[in-house]
């Protein structure tokens, strides 16, 4: 077939992929598929979204009527909607989602499925803001699904889902201020308070400097001149402005207020997302371990640097979602914006995941890892998969890897 994912690092191997014009073509092709998966943004850095010798539903062509519910403070969106489109219209209403992605390009329904997230110490993950959903499942039915049925991080398991209802909240404005040069002294003695300078707060770093490079705080007030030691940026920055990337496609800087779905990204919606060719892996570990954990990544460092563009930090409100890396307890997020080396990263996964692993740890479902993590209620989705999904037509190479536990 020849179609790759976002990075390019990854090829399908599916026969096909299909571009069903309404809801009964979906039923249709999933019925009489043996092997399908729903395509997303393509923004995976794994085998995910792979299907081998099967269909690939993409379901852009599917509608794009998105529908703000004032009443229940809810907007219901097609599952390719692109975050950064609904955020628009959203927002037209007088509504806001509660937090977005760094980059406002990927579809709902593939950001969902993978609990991608944003930072906030207070935010959890979008896939929390999941009210309800629409699933085909493999017999070609359709069913509606809450939040609470395990569901909504559904790794593409489950069905191809085609609408999903998201909770809103009023809209608001922020600003962003970008620091430099923040000493690691102050990230270990200041961590908490770090966090809650902001709505949403992010530090970049390359694991090897004696100091981390840049802290992005998104909120409603000044943060002040001097960050904890951090000096006020003296223009736009983008995360990787160490290895000499313009910031000509981030989102506006230098303290001007503006739209929440204008700040919270870190890239433009009309621009290519981050630096475009890049590979990507994401850990996850409880707060309480987050010094631990970044000292064990630190001494490291030497090794991680010469493959990094850049690295980032954050924390994400935990939930009860059962495949969410946030179940349970907030966490913080350390993600790796990688040079197009995969050998060499994939060499280092071992190593980081070893250097994290009495952390808790948890890899990002979407990204590039090693080893997949144990959840509380795994044992509960592999039963519901088996319910929905009796033979396993949803079924892919990682779905049986990394949840069934199958080679």
């Amino acid at each position: 077939m020849g179609e790759t994912n976002w990075a390019g690092n990854q090829t399908f191997t599916a026969e096909r992929i299909v571009r069903p014009r309404d809801l009964g073509e979906v039923r249709e092709t999933v019925a009489r598929a043996v092997a399908v998966k729903a395509l997303g943004s393509r923004h995976c850095f794994n085998d995910i979204a792979d299907c081998p010798g099967g269909v690939l539903i993409d379901l852009s062509a599917l509608g794009t009527e998105v529908v703000v519910d004032p009443e229940s403070a809810t907007v219901t969106v097609p599952a390719a909607a692109r975050y950064g489109d609904v955020a628009v219209q959203v927002h037209a209403a007088g509504f806001a989602l509660a937090n977005l992605a760094s980059l406002p390009h990927c579809t709902v329904a593939g950001t969902v499925a993978t609990a991608t997230h944003g930072s906030g110490r207070r935010n959890q993950s979008l896939a929390s803001a999941v009210s309800g959903l629409e699933l085909v499942t493999a017999d070609g039915e359709v069913k509606t699904y809450s939040r609470h049925d395990g569901v909504v991080v559904g790794l593409g398991a489950l069905g191809v889902v085609t609408r999903l209802t998201l909770d809103l909240v009023p809209a608001f404005d922020l600003r962003q201020d970008v620091f430099d040069g923040l000493p690691w002294e102050s990230v270990y003695e200041h961590f908490d308070e770090i966090q809650d300078a902001g709505y949403s707060v992010s530090l970049f770093t390359n694991w090897a400097r004696d100091e981390v490079d840049q802290v992005w705080v998104k909120g409603p007030g000044r943060p002040g001149a001097d960050f904890f030691g951090a000096k006020a940026a003296d223009g736009p920055r983008h995360p990787a402005h160490a290895a000499g990337i313009p910031a000509d496609n981030c989102t506006r800087q230098l303290g001007v207020a503006g739209p929440w779905h204008e700040r919270i990204p870190h890239f433009r919606l009309d621009f290519t997302p981050s630096i475009g060719n890049e590979l990507q892996t994401e850990y996850f570990v409880p707060v309480r371990h987050a010094v631990a954990a970044m000292e064990a990544l630190r001494a490291i460092g030497d090794r991680l640097a010469p493959v990094l563009l850049t690295s980032e930090i954050r924390t994400v409100a935990g939930d009860e979602l059962w495949l969410s890396p946030f179940h349970g307890g907030d966490r913080v997020a350390l993600h790796f914006t990688w040079l197009p080396d995969e050998d060499a990263v994939r060499a280092l996964l071992p190593v980081m995941e070893d250097r994290l692993a009495p952390f808790d740890v948890r890899p990002h479902w979407g990204k590039l890892f090693h080893r997949a993590a144990d959840y509380p209620k795994l044992g509960d989705f592999r039963a519901l998969a088996t319910e929905l999904d009796p033979d396993g037509k949803f079924r892919g190479p990682f779905v049986r890897r990394h949840v069934f536990g199958e080679g």
